[in-house]
């Protein structure tokens, strides 16, 4: 049995930024030493992607995992051949959306069947997901459906801040409405399960109120942190977790960047995001919590602003491989 595990790392909308960050960051030895990385995805759109960048590596189409060769300089891909070779970057493309959908798909079977033992994703536009006929919010609603998993949460990791969802890409009215004691408390678990998974024994976590102040005895809002939140936070606290809240959203932030939490539980979409984006979006990686599967992704889309023009930042790839590595069982087939 080897110590060194296999990433199935997933090229995301061929018309965007992975497949040049995936160049990248596949050629960094201190990824190429720490994983086994086989790219699901399209081998010549990668080709086009490592001229772009100025690389010359050692592009290689596979059928199988157990067919790559691990030596420097090579990338290994499982090609699905979807898309053109003519392909634009920076335009929303149904045939890129459709392929990303794929790639996602046999990254699944892979980690379902114990192929590879994380998945680790490329951005996908969504716009272009659901022209292809996907119709799913994002990675995370998709990974769910294709494992069967019920109910999994996002969580975004920096170096200074971790914050996990009770909601993520639903409107805020409708958020709120979902917000309820049962969920809170089940984001609370999986966010602790996977500190304590990640090698914090005793994590802190603290819980963001809905409303400003966390409604400040009942002076905001309609009661939503007494009746929505604080009960999910004691039924955790009954069982030992470590957890404090429902406590101001912007104070809260405040005190987890200065390490006193290792964890904020965030009730919507952007009061996680924003402050995980001014904090660290270069090395941000996002941890798809409560999948049977370890899944780590760039915390950033897929810019069709800058693809294709050799300028996108792979830091946060090469943090999510990182990651991935330290998440995934140390085990694989030798």
């Amino acid at each position: 049995m080897s110590s060194t595990p296999q990433i199935a790392v997933t090229m995301g909308d061929g018309a965007g930024i992975g497949p040049e960050v995936i160049v990248r960051a596949l050629l960094d030895p201190t990824i190429s030493a720490a994983a086994h990385c086989v790219v699901i995805g399209d081998a010549e759109r990668l080709r086009q992607a490592a001229r772009i960048v100025g690389l010359e590596p050692d592009i290689v189409a596979i059928e199988t995992v157990g067919e790559a060769e691990f030596t420097p300089g090579r990338i290994n891909v499982i090609d699905l051949g979807l898309l053109p070779p003519d392909l634009p970057f920076g335009a929303v493309s149904a045939v890129a959306g459709d392929a990303a959908y794929h790639y996602i798909r046999v990254a699944s079977e892979l980690a379902m069947s114990g192929q590879v033992q994380a998945i680790c994703t490329a951005p996908l536009n969504k716009a272009a997901l659901q022209a292809g006929g996907h119709i799913f919010p994002g990675h995370t609603e998709l990974l769910a459906e294709l494992t069967g998993t019920k109910e999994v949460s996002m969580m975004l990791s920096t170096p200074k801040v971790k914050v996990i969802h009770v909601t993520t890409h639903i409107g805020l009215i409708d958020a709120v409405d979902r917000i309820e004691p049962g969920l809170v408390e089940r984001t609370i678990r999986r966010g602790h399960q996977a500190l304590v998974d990640a090698g914090v024994a005793a994590p802190k976590i603290g819980v963001c109120g809905i409303n400003p102040h966390a409604g400040e005895n009942g002076l905001f809002g309609r009661g939503e942190e007494e009746t929505k939140i604080a009960p999910g936070v004691e039924v955790c606290q009954a069982d030992g977790i470590d957890v404090h809240g429902p406590l101001p959203a912007d104070t809260l932030f405040f005190l987890a960047g200065r390490g006193d939490y290792d964890l904020v539980v965030a009730m919507y979409h952007d009061q996680g995001h924003g402050p995980v984006k001014i904090l660290g979006l270069e090395a941000g990686v996002n941890v798809t919590v409560g999948l049977p599967v370890i899944r780590t992704s760039v915390d950033h889309g897929t810019a069709f602003d800058i693809a294709g023009k050799g300028i996108a930042d792979h830091r946060s790839m090469i943090e999510a491989l990182r990651l991935a590595v330290e998440m995934a069982p140390e085990r694989v087939a030798g």
